[in-house]
């Protein structure tokens, strides 16, 4: 005879249900069960243990449950006002309610007339979930007890007692013997915790103990803060189940869907691992995760992580343009999306998509935001793109942020070009600026001939590219790794001229030549491979400036173009038709 002393009664205003204790202070039951608790009193009793009387108890954890009868995450946690002196439920590996053949599940609940708790007898009609949601169940016979109100929050327990889901809905059709229940998996999703009871199957014991004890330790904020889908992306590796749509709200929630989700058992182990480094609680035990095979002819990349966010025409109309967003990790790029959209809607789109992409990276990667861009789009102001609809910081206050010129970051010839120039950057080294003055008479064949006899490196523009095209244009032609300019801007006129000296308006210091004369400063002995970081530095000094519009920095664009960063772009993600 199974003991059922941890099977509950609940009761909140007009509503009565079922739950069942799950450790010495705390009961799973439906969310709907207690949906007045904001206004009416939840108790707990125990038929079994009627000594006990009536305890209070308050809502711990909510599913988020809307209110509607299809509505997700009817789950709740209630946390009793003191230990109880009982043995918790058991818990069934996830599968065992649709596992062949099906077994009878056995409900205890508390319908209207059964204040002391009545049997039903079910069991699944298919593991295939609703609305990836619920099991279906249908009467383990035609006659006997039909799931009704009161029903609601009870466990679904195997003949031998233990738990393999909970009963959250009945049919109202009259003569249809037909329920639901949530698996034990799907309620993980709304209570992580969970998972501590539940035997996960092909898992190692020890291993989901050493996980559960990290994940309390990071939920008690005394380490360093984590990224949940960074450590996801990590610990399943090159080739596992990509990033849930929206990531993961808490690294229980991630941890959740490596044990429950994730086919490969030893993803488990290298989330704990990868956990266990972070918060410096050890060395990781267990083996790194797959990652893509290395193509041999791809140089060893730098440190940066980019996220790349590619814009071309897309041929459907002088508006229209192919937005591409992925993310390079272990070599290898990334799909996160891809959409045909006016120009209009670009920004919206980016913005959607930036977060998604970095959560792609290895927990501890430096992401750099890389627009590859039309070379009509390169003067365009990214970096003061807000990072989304709720976060009005500008992105290239956020990330290091960089663009580079589409035709260029395709060109075979730059390309190789440019890998030979930062090889020689790694070696170390001061690197000079070459100025490109404002309104300059320099010809641009000359301008070609000066860039490649001084081996540039780095280009400074005084104006934008619309004030200097041709000039601009060589620059993105000769293997410069690096050029700057301002956004906005025009050349003086006359500035090709002898010094003034008069006190006049047109006698005020050129800004163009200003520019460059900060510019040179501020990136003197800066090694070309951390111009991105210093770029954000300068962006954030401007942007906190009680002028910011008026610093030099304010609008300065990077053009920042390292090759082996970008090991793959000779096809398209895929052709977007959305």
């Amino acid at each position: 005879m199974h003991s059922a002393a941890w099977h509950a009664r609940i009761a909140c205003g007009d509503e009565v249900g079922a739950g069942f204790l799950v450790t010495g202070r705390r009961v799973l039951t439906c969310a709907h069960v207690v949906r007045w608790s904001d206004r009416a009193a939840v108790t707990v009793s125990f038929p079994h243990a009627r000594e006990l009387g009536e305890l209070s108890a308050t809502v711990v954890v909510h599913g988020g449950w809307a209110g509607e009868v299809t509505d997700p995450g009817d789950v709740a946690v209630l946390e009793l006002d003191r230990d109880v002196p009982l043995a918790p439920a058991g818990f069934a590996p996830p599968a065992a309610a649709y596992t062949e053949p099906y077994p009878k599940l056995i409900a205890y609940g508390f319908p209207e007339g059964y204040d002391e708790g009545t049997l039903a007898e079910y069991q699944a009609v298919s593991g295939q979930l609703i609305a990836g949601e619920w099991l279906e169940l249908v009467a383990w016979n035609g006659h006997g007890q039909p799931l009704v109100a009161g029903f609601s929050g009870a466990a679904a327990t195997l003949p031998d007692g233990r738990v393999a889901g909970m009963i959250t809905a009945a049919s109202d059709a009259p003569d249809v013997r037909k329920g639901r229940m949530l698996p034990l998996d799907v309620m993980a999703r709304y209570w992580p915790g969970l998972r501590e009871l539940v035997p996960a199957p092909g898992h190692r014991d020890d291993t989901r103990d050493l996980l559960h004890a990290l994940l309390r330790r990071a939920a008690a904020g005394t380490g360093p803060a984590c990224d949940p889908n960074r450590l996801y992306v990590d610990a399943v590796g090159a080739f596992g189940p990509p990033l849930p749509p929206g990531g993961f709200s808490s690294l229980w929630a991630a941890a959740a869907y490596v044990q429950g989700e994730v086919p490969d058992p030893a993803a488990e182990g290298r989330f704990a691992d990868r956990l266990r480094e972070l918060l410096h609680e050890g060395p990781a035990l267990s083996s790194p995760a797959p990652a893509a095979a290395p193509d041999a002819a791809i140089p060893a990349a730098p440190a940066w992580s980019p996220v790349v966010v590619e814009i071309d025409h897309s041929g459907a109309g002088p508006d229209q343009v192919t937005v591409e967003v992925s993310a390079y990790r272990d070599g290898r790029r990334r799909p996160v999306g891809a959409r045909r959209l006016p120009r209009n809607a670009v920004r919206a789109y980016v913005q959607s998509r930036i977060d998604e992409a970095v959560a792609h990276l290895a927990p501890d990667a430096d992401e750099l935001v890389t627009f590859v861009l039309p070379r009509e789009w390169l003067n365009e102001a990214v970096a003061h793109w807000e990072c989304g609809a709720d976060d009005s910081t500008p992105l290239g206050c956020a990330y290091p942020l960089v663009v580079t010129d589409r035709a260029r970051h395709h060109s075979g010839r730059l390309r190789h070009q440019l890998r030979k120039k930062w090889q020689k950057l790694d070696s170390g080294g001061a690197i000079e600026v070459h100025r490109v003055e404002c309104g300059t008479r320099e010809r641009p064949p000359s301008l070609r001939k000066r860039l490649w006899d001084g081996d540039a490196h780095l280009a400074g523009f005084a104006a934008p590219p619309t004030a200097a095209r041709q000039h601009f244009e060589v620059g993105l032609t000769v293997p410069v790794p690096v050029l700057l300019w301002p956004r906005t801007g025009a050349p003086c006129p006359g500035h090709e001229d002898a010094p003034r000296s008069g006190a006049g308006p047109e006698d005020r210091p050129c800004p163009g030549t200003a520019f460059l004369d900060q510019l040179t400063a501020a990136v003197a002995g800066v090694p070309p491979a951390e111009l991105p970081r210093h770029i954000l530095s300068l962006r954030l000094t401007a942007a906190a400036d009680d002028e910011p519009d008026r610093h030099w920095a304010s609008d300065v664009q990077l053009l920042w173009d390292d090759p082996r960063c970008f090991p793959e772009t000779t096809a398209s993600l895929h052709s977007p038709v959305a």
